[in-house]
């Protein structure tokens, strides 16, 4: 499973990008079952979010879904952490 997270906005308006591969890790089905519930609390469309909060696209094996600080789910928001913090 490939999951790809793109955070975008903040203050300073830098858009950050990283992924991660889980074929092989020996964590891929929590992996897995982590990155099934973000998509399923995703939106379709890039929600609004507040002045100066990140948006975040979601990626997982060529599905996409966005979210938006402050309403980002608690799943999404621990994918998004790891990916961003192992992906770099």
């Amino acid at each position: 499973m490939r999951i790809q997270v793109t955070r975008t906005g903040g203050f300073a308006g830098i858009e950050r990008h990283a992924e991660v591969d889980t074929a092989g890790r020996p964590d891929a089905a929590a992996w897995h079952a982590l990155a099934e519930r973000a998509l399923a609390a995703g939106r379709g469309a890039r929600p609004v979010g507040v002045p100066d909060g990140f948006g975040y696209e979601i990626t997982v094996d060529g599905t996409t879904v966005y979210a938006a600080d402050p309403g980002l789910t608690e799943e999404q928001r621990t994918l998004v952490s790891r990916v961003l913090k192992e992906g770099a």
